[in-house]
């Protein structure tokens, strides 16, 4: 068993947006929108803390009346013992929840097969037009 800690940053907007939607649904409707990404990975909680890896994302906005969404992600390692190898999560994610839980549905290199689960929960969020996210993540 492999247990990993570190901290996801999405940024929604602006000259480093690590986030973008490249579906909107006509008027003010959120539901149905498509995002993708490459997101950040670092050791610790400061924005100047050390890349560990990236984290190649799709989410859809798949719940009516609330702010969450289905994710796809896969975590790409680029350096350490881990280096070139990944492994991808999917499922449903309530920024309103305390803790998000998804599973591990696979993995490459040193995670071929991987099998588990993550959690993760919301640390920061600037709440700005140029929003910044930071999640905090066990992968077990």
């Amino acid at each position: 068993m492999t247990h990993l800690h570190f901290y996801f940053y999405d940024y929604y907007s602006g000259s480093n947006a690590t986030i973008v939607t490249v579906i909107s649904p006509p008027g003010n409707n959120t539901f149905g929108s498509i995002g993708v990404g490459e997101n950040i990975l670092r050791v610790g909680r400061e924005s100047s803390s050390e890349l560990i890896r990236k984290a190649q994302e799709l989410t859809v906005q798949g719940i009516l009346g609330e702010s969450g969404y289905l994710s796809a992600l896969n975590f790409v390692f680029t350096v350490g013992k881990y280096n070139g190898s990944s492994f991808s999560i999917l499922g449903r994610a309530l920024l309103t929840e305390p803790r998000i839980e998804r599973g591990i549905v696979g993995g490459t290199g040193k995670f071929r097969m991987a099998r588990g689960y993550t959690n993760s929960r919301l640390i920061r969020s600037t709440g700005t037009t140029q929003m910044e996210l930071v999640f905090e993540y066990d992968a077990y």
